[in-house]
């Protein structure tokens, strides 16, 4: 890990729940972690007298949010999240669709997973057809 421009091999042990050790190759630091309350994402952190604000984000809900419909103005891209193969594309480029409507049918794992819209609108382009394979992050469907 780089701290301030320096590189440092840590260990971290944990000998009760919600504290930590950390060895910073000659250092230690005592670490409190408490979650702040209301939220499962949000925690403090407390290092000898300094206490930090920290947020957990998970990569996976980023790509949800930025591609999702919270906004009410431009497009939202329907994307594929994982490798799979087309089974069915449940629309056609013009149709109406709502918060939540089926789109496209991917296949992965043996299992179908129907990708849905994450908001009303009308379909304006189709960017898969029945049978095709798709990587993860690959765009399906817009949303407009």
């Amino acid at each position: 890990m780089e701290i301030d421009g320096r590189s440092y091999d840590l260990e971290v042990h944990e000998p009760e729940d919600g504290s930590y050790l950390v060895f910073a190759d000659t250092r230690v630091y005592e670490c409190r972690v408490n979650a702040s309350p209301g939220s499962r994402e949000t925690f403090t952190v407390n290092i000898g007298r300094h206490s930090y604000q920290v947020t957990i984000i998970d990569p996976k809900r980023l790509r949800s949010v930025q591609s999702s419909g919270r906004h009410h103005h431009g497009s939202a891209e329907i994307v594929a999240s994982m490798p799979g193969k087309v089974v069915r594309v449940l629309v056609e480029i013009g149709a109406k669709v709502q918060a939540d409507s089926g789109i496209v049918v991917v296949e992965a794992m043996k299992m179908q997973n129907e990708m849905k819209s994450p908001r009303a609108g009308v379909v304006v382009s189709l960017g898969v057809s029945p049978g095709a394979t798709v990587n993860a992050g690959d765009v399906l469907a817009v949303v407009e």
